[in-house]
C-alpha cells in the first residue's frame, strides 16, 4: 500500500519519509516487506492518506489502508 500511495502522489521514498517523520530507510523497509509500520507510524500514514484523499489527490479503497 505504501508504494501505491507514493505512486499516486508522485513522491520519492525520501519525500514520503519526510512527510511522515520517518527515515528513508524505514519507508524502503516497509515497501520491501522487511518491516511493518509501528502503531504510531501507521497512524501517521493513515492520517496523511486521509488528508490526501480529502484533497482529492489520492484514491485508495478503505480496505487498502494500513
Amino acid at each position: 500500500m505504501v508504494k501505491e500511495v507514493r505512486r499516486q502522489l508522485a513522491l520519492s521514498q525520501e519525500d514520503l519519509a519526510r512527510e511522515l517523520g520517518v527515515s528513508y530507510a524505514t519507508v524502503n523497509r516497509w515497501e520491501n516487506g522487511q518491516s511493518k509500520p509501528s502503531k504510531l507510524a501507521r497512524a501517521q500514514l493513515n492520517a496523511f492518506c486521509e488528508r490526501m484523499k480529502e484533497a482529492g489527490i489520492l484514491n485508495l479503497p478503505e480496505a487498502g489502508r494500513g
